[in-house]
């Protein structure tokens, strides 16, 4: 049993806290968040202890991993104080949202050994996985083009996004490790536009709501990513990969595949799945299963903080493309 500690209370570590009660071979010992209210409300919900001081924790012996699900802001040193007490670490992105800082995490990491695994849960999703194997079997030949749709079913808070860091390294960060997991090649060079037409005082907080970006590897491959904070039809969630011998796509999720036909309509459907929470939610598990698989067989974890810096780099890139309104050359000493 691997006995692991949630660190955080709210959405994401709600979910992450069921994962780990519900696996038959871990243990969830603890809850920790500043927030009593709801780190009282979640360990009481699924039977582990209560802790108000995450860094506190860590240094338990009767802890041998954390899943880091608190603000962006307190990432890293919750990831560096884990690793250096031997914890191993399931951390959700980003790790930083200052590339400095992260790249700096990401080499203290690295020279220590760590095991940190980093949360891009889209990698684990039923689809993905599926996907990803017929790439692997060859079934559509050379990778060529690979398109991908991410739109949110509408803008989150004002607040949140005043404190996300942008559309870009908040929400496209996740198609942008999708890119580089299925282009088989690392892209070279980043393109980007963006625009305010959801919501033009995002101005504001010098955020945008809708952004498309172009992604090339040295070989000539392709990526275009398309992003909006406001899908008034629901969660959008499309992946498109095209081949030397054919083309392979994911579609979006709905509750049920019913189809209903009548004197008014034809080939109505129920609406899609309302977000994340319920879209990826064998995502998310998946990803438990295969960071608890992968250090129960001593196996190297299937994501890693430097996939995080990467990814972030990238996003940083075509905000710098947005910016000069320019093609970003990417260089990966970092």
């Amino acid at each position: 049993m691997l006995r692991i500690a949630v660190l955080g209370a709210g959405r994401i570590a709600n979910i992450h806290a069921a994962n780990v009660a519900a696996h038959p071979h871990a243990q969830l010992v603890l809850v920790a968040d500043p927030w009593r209210e709801g780190v009282n409300a979640l360990s009481a919900q699924l039977g582990c202890e209560a802790a108000y001081d995450c860094a506190a924790v860590l240094g338990r012996t009767d802890i041998d991993a954390v899943v880091i699900g608190t603000p962006t802001d307190t990432h890293i040193d919750l990831m560096l104080a884990a690793v250096a007490q031997g914890k191993a670490v399931l951390c959700e992105k980003p790790i930083d949202l200052d590339i400095a800082k992260a790249r700096a995490a990401v080499q203290a990491v690295e020279q220590q050994h760590g095991r940190v695994m980093l949360g891009f849960n889209r990698r684990f999703d039923p689809d993905i996985l599926h996907l990803r194997a017929a790439l692997d079997g060859g079934h559509i030949g050379a990778v060529r083009q690979v398109i991908i749709t991410s739109r949110d079913p509408s803008l989150a808070p004002r607040d949140y996004l005043a404190h996300s860091g942008g559309i870009l390294r908040d929400m496209t960060i996740h198609d942008l490790d999708m890119a580089r997991h299925l282009l088989g090649e690392e892209p070279c060079e980043v393109s980007a536009i963006a625009s305010r037409l959801v919501d033009p005082t995002l101005e504001q907080i010098d955020d945008y709501d809708s952004v498309m970006v172009m992604l090339r590897t040295a070989s000539g491959k392709q990526c275009h990513i398309n992003c909006c904070r406001e899908a008034v039809y629901g969660y959008d969630q499309r992946v498109e990969v095209s081949g030397a011998l054919g083309v392979l796509l994911t579609d979006n999720h709905r509750p049920s595949t019913v189809r209903h036909w009548s004197a008014k309509h034809t080939e109505a459907l129920e609406p899609l799945q309302h977000f994340f929470l319920e879209r990826y939610a064998d995502a998310y598990r998946n990803e438990l299963a295969q960071f608890i698989d992968a250090l129960a067989a001593g196996r190297a974890l299937p994501t890693t903080v430097r996939d995080g810096l990467y990814a972030l780099y990238l996003a940083d890139c075509a905000l710098e493309s947005v910016r000069t309104g320019r093609a970003v050359a990417v260089d990966y000493d970092l």
